[in-house]
């Protein structure tokens, strides 16, 4: 990447940081493009050539291609499971604290704002298809393996699982959530071997 393209992906970045801070702090519906462009001290025409729309600046995601990079460079022979979860821990570390609140208040909003998520529904970057897209390439399969599909959406499982455990109150963090939900499958699929039993009350278990 030249200096103009960096020095454009810190404007962007910079941007991004003081708009999830007013929304975080003042509230997303009550933060305008123009206090965005004010608090970055940018004018309004600058915010939308980096940003098509408010909502754009809650979908950017600047974490996934440190995934993709980190990804990319586990070492040949380490289990997938494992590697997966060495990328999550190891992409977030690298971010500063603040860097790292802003992104579970990224990924909140995007969960929570109707109109973010309705975007996050027609793009689904979380599809099955972009999991396998990642899982193929890193064991020398097809990405339409079925075993591919199968661990992609195991994957796919663990996040809802991450985020439902966030949202009941379960876990703070989405990050630490989907850790240790990936930890759990190392031991294999939860309940697979449960027994099924008959009607009755629901015991309660410890998470």
């Amino acid at each position: 990447m030249g200096l103009r393209e960096r020095k454009k992906e810190r404007t962007r970045a910079d941007l991004q940081r003081h708009a999830l801070r007013l929304f975080r702090d003042h509230g997303y519906a009550e933060t305008t493009v123009d206090d965005i462009a004010a608090a970055a001290e940018v004018s309004r025409s600058t915010f939308f050539r980096y940003f098509g729309t408010k909502e754009d600046v809650v979908l950017f995601d600047d974490v996934d291609p440190v995934m993709d990079r980190m990804m990319a460079a586990v070492p040949e022979g380490t289990p997938l499971l494992q590697a997966l979860r060495t990328v999550l821990r190891d992409s977030f570390a690298s971010l500063d604290d603040e860097a790292r609140a802003l992104e579970e208040v990224r990924m909140e909003l995007a969960r929570t704002i109707p109109e973010v998520a309705a975007i996050l529904r027609e793009r689904n970057p979380f599809g099955l298809e972009q999991v396998a897209g990642m899982v193929g390439p890193a064991t020398h399969r097809a990405s339409d393996d079925p075993e591919v599909l199968l661990f992609s959406g195991i994957v796919l499982g663990a996040r809802r699982a991450a985020q439902a455990a966030v949202d009941a109150g379960r876990a703070t963090s989405y990050v630490d959530a989907l850790d240790a939900m990936l930890g759990r499958l190392g031991d294999g699929v939860p309940l697979a071997d449960e027994p099924v039993r008959a009607p009755g009350r629901i015991a309660s278990h410890s998470s």
